[in-house]
């Protein structure tokens, strides 16, 4: 029989860069000035999740009476008064009422691997990258029944809620008295990229702490130390990653989805400009926004945060800042310094608002070809905006 064995060392010194946070997290854990509710803020690619972990491990043993079992726990995820939560869903495995528990053999291969991963990651991994993972109201059932028990190790018990933003408000209405008022040596540590969709009777109840993007130094540092690129490649590419190791990640390794995004980007914004006027691409143009809605909800999602950043980038390069420009397209025929004039001061908020109302909608299961639709219809007119 196989023996699956999974490594994951993140203790404090593993974690990229922030420098400040870990010395607060140890001095307060060193103090016993923990707080019951914390809540991390930030991008998964800035360290938030390896961060939380690191924490975990220094506050359940460090004290411990048996430190080296308790770090060998840690290090295969499968120390007893740490427990995970985090966004499921259906799966052709796991059928009806899924919750974290049926999904920890993945979980545990996930951050062993990608600890910086982002959360459409987590879906590829459990095969429901179309679908949109909850914390449903089963899941809280489970956190309250688990922190109801005793500590294993007489020490604390730690909850660690990844993408606490994705709980529904069964979920989080359930768990609002138990966050409140914990049990004696309780702690939740609940993990968010997106702070102002975290329910404010949740995010009040918690100690905020945000998480500032990586500094280049040290994801080029990273970079060299942990996977052997060459300094000057490691520049350019902690450059391009804007403080996000798992984008620096996929620079390397040219294993993202900007290729694909590039060219349905650049081919929607030619139709955009080719439609004032003409009803005939208009067709082409809600071809285009079919098309790109017969992709999962997580795609489409992340298409569009891909086309805020395109569109940022050609603001920098139009306003002079070229040293702050990273986007180099591929696309034959497409320079970048001849889009940027059309985009400026005066069209470049309409078009953002345009695309977090679509993200807006998309995130709640609006129909994905009308709004997409629309989105395309509103670029065609901001596209020519003086």
């Amino acid at each position: 029989m196989l023996l699956m064995v999974y490594i994951c060392l993140m203790t404090f010194d593993k974690i990229i860069g922030l420098e400040h946070i870990k010395n607060h997290l140890k001095t307060s854990a060193d103090q016993g000035r923990i707080a019951h509710a914390q809540l991390f803020c930030g991008a998964n690619g800035y360290g938030t999740l390896a961060m939380a972990i690191a924490y975990a491990q220094h506050i359940l043993c460090n004290n411990a009476s048996d430190s080296d079992s308790c770090n060998l726990k840690f290090n295969s995820l499968s120390h007893p008064d740490l427990h995970f939560v985090f966004p499921v869903t259906t799966t052709s495995e796991v059928k009806s009422h899924p919750v974290s528990d049926m999904f920890l053999k993945d979980w545990r291969t996930f951050v062993s691997q990608k600890s910086y991963g982002s959360l459409f990651e987590w879906f590829q991994q459990i095969g429901a990258e179309k679908k949109q993972g909850i914390i449903n109201v089963d899941e809280a059932a489970k956190i309250v029944q688990k922190l109801s028990l005793k500590s294993y190790e007489g020490g604390y018990k730690i909850m660690l809620i990844w993408a606490a933003d994705k709980m529904n408000i069964a979920s989080a209405n359930k768990l609002l008295k138990l966050i409140e008022e914990p049990p004696e040596k309780t702690i939740f540590i609940l993990i968010t990229e997106n702070e102002d969709q975290i329910l404010q009777t949740i995010s009040s109840r918690c100690q905020i702490l945000q998480f500032p993007p990586l500094g280049a130094g040290a994801i080029s540092s990273a970079l060299q130390t942990m996977h052997n690129v060459e300094p000057a490649s490691a520049e350019k590419i902690a450059h391009r990653a804007q403080g996000d190791f798992n984008k620096a990640l996929h620079l390397l390794h040219n294993d993202g989805n900007d290729t694909l995004f590039e060219e349905w980007f650049i081919t929607w914004v030619r139709a955009a400009f080719k439609a004032k006027g003409n009803k005939a691409v208009v067709n082409d143009l809600i071809e285009w926004s079919e098309s790109i809605a017969s992709n999962g909800r997580e795609i489409q999602k992340q298409f569009l945060h891909y086309c805020i950043d395109f569109f940022r980038q050609a603001l920098l390069l139009n306003y002079s800042s070229p040293d702050l420009v990273f986007l180099e397209p591929q696309t034959a025929n497409f320079q970048l310094n001849k889009f940027a004039p059309f985009v400026h001061g005066n069209n470049i908020e309409p078009i953002f608002e345009a695309l977090q109302n679509a993200l807006y909608h998309i995130e709640r299961n609006g129909n994905g070809k009308i709004i997409l639709t629309d989105l395309s219809i509103k670029l065609t007119r901001l596209l020519h905006v003086k």
